[in-house]
């Protein structure tokens, strides 16, 4: 695909995680990104429960997790430029800074819930420029190759991880912790990634100093043919990866089976993703996970269409886990991507990518749902698996041909050039 993805440096053996940990500071990133991100599902537990507590409402309750999606949009599109134009370490540390602050108001007696929303939607509003930034900054802690693609990796693996550990962690503290207490270490949590940032990462200049309006910031980055086929490759397919997910609940109790089964099933794909970005990771060289990128995403939604026949548990567990598994062609994408991206819109592209894969996973859910109350679940997860396998299809020709328009115009500059 991409002729950028076939130099023969990256042909090497796999350096592995293991060498990426030997770069003090991604250490240091790494424990400050675990520390946030335990810290952000602990508060959704907590407050969820002391909403619920405070309201008796069940919709309030469920409110509380929504507002970790809905801003996210928002923020990302407004905020995405600040992540060029000043230093990596500064932007991170502030946004931490704010979720600190924000938590710390939680915890006060007596705040009212709609203060507790409007203080979860500020700390949904900065996540995308957090994430972003730090994606971003990674390509200074460990450059623009293999070491790369292996740290983003990892930080994502944390992020699955965590909604495995996370709950259950939730859970076992409100069990021994009031749900104010709780929240008190998300703010702790936060205060710590603060400090973590601040001490173990060396500050770096600003990527860009030009200020531009968030809609000349999108048209910078989606306006580049090639660079808006890779953001769609990793946009679309969660939209219907996301569609069995959302739709496990219901259909466990249609073909009946208790809560034990159906916490197997909400845990299958979540493994699956982890062990193959480990696979991916540890075993193969750069080369061939660019090379596994189109065989694996033009067959990633493929198990979804076992849902066919409507499958008992054990075949509803193979298919989760398949899908899950292939998804390791998102270590080859993430090179494909950082390739494309020039180094002034690098903040900017980064930070649009999450806010769109957080958005349009809401939008996936929210459409399954709909759909489900005019077909049955199995009919819809596997419409999800066909229309997925198309899109993904036609994003790939997209990108090809983007790629040799783009060679073609290389050719044509270097003639000119002679």
């Amino acid at each position: 695909m991409p002729a950028d993805t076939q130099a023969p440096g990256r042909s090497a053996p796999p350096p592995g995680y293991r060498s990426v940990f030997r770069v003090r500071e991604f250490r240091t990133v790494f424990a400050a990104h675990l520390l946030s991100v335990l810290g952000v599902v602990v508060a959704e537990i907590s407050l969820s429960v002391l909403v619920y507590r405070t309201t008796g409402s069940p919709l309030m309750s469920a409110l509380t997790f929504a507002l970790g999606f809905l801003p996210y949009v928002l923020g990302g599109t407004l905020l995405a430029g600040i992540a060029d134009r000043h230093p990596a370490r500064r932007v991170l540390v502030a946004c931490d800074l704010v979720c600190a602050l924000c938590a710390a108001a939680m915890v006060a007696p007596g705040t009212p819930v709609a203060v507790l929303l409007v203080l979860r939607c500020a700390m949904a509003f900065v996540a995308p420029l957090f994430q972003g930034t730090r994606n971003a900054s990674l390509s200074g802690i460990l450059g623009t190759g293999d070491a790369f693609v292996l740290g983003r990796s990892l930080l994502r693996m944390v992020a699955q991880s965590a909604q495995l550990i996370g709950f259950g962690l939730g859970g076992l503290l409100l069990t021994v912790l009031a749900p104010r207490a709780a929240i008190a270490l998300t703010a702790a949590g936060f205060l710590g990634s603060a400090a973590l940032l601040r001490l173990g990462t060396r500050s770096r200049p600003a990527r860009s100093g030009t200020r531009t309006s968030p809609l000349a910031g999108l048209r910078a980055v989606l306006g580049r043919r090639r660079l808006r086929a890779l953001m769609l490759l990793f946009w679309l397919p969660p939209v219907f990866l996301v569609v069995p997910e959302a739709l496990l609940a219901p259909y466990a109790d249609g073909i009946g089976v208790g809560t034990a089964a159906l916490g197997l099933m909400m845990c299958a794909m979540p493994v699956g993703t982890i062990a193959g970005e480990l696979w991916a990771g540890s075993a193969l060289t750069a080369r061939t996970r660019s090379r596994i990128v189109i065989p694996l995403a033009s067959a990633g939604l493929l198990p979804l269409l076992l849902f066919a026949v409507r499958p008992g548990l054990p075949v509803v567990l193979a298919a989760l886990l398949l899908a899950g598994l292939a998804h390791a062609y998102t270590l080859g994408l993430d090179q494909w991507y950082v390739d494309a991206v020039p180094d002034e819109l690098r903040g900017r592209a980064m930070t649009l990518l999450s806010t769109g894969l957080m958005t349009l996973q809401g939008v996936g859910m929210a459409l399954a749902g709909l759909a489900a109350e005019f077909r049955p679940v199995h009919e819809v997860v596997t419409g999800a698996g066909v229309l997925g396998t198309g899109v993904v299809l036609l994003l790939l020709a997209e990108l090809r041909s983007a790629v040799r328009q783009e060679e073609r115009l290389r050719d044509e500059t270097a003639l000119a050039v002679k």
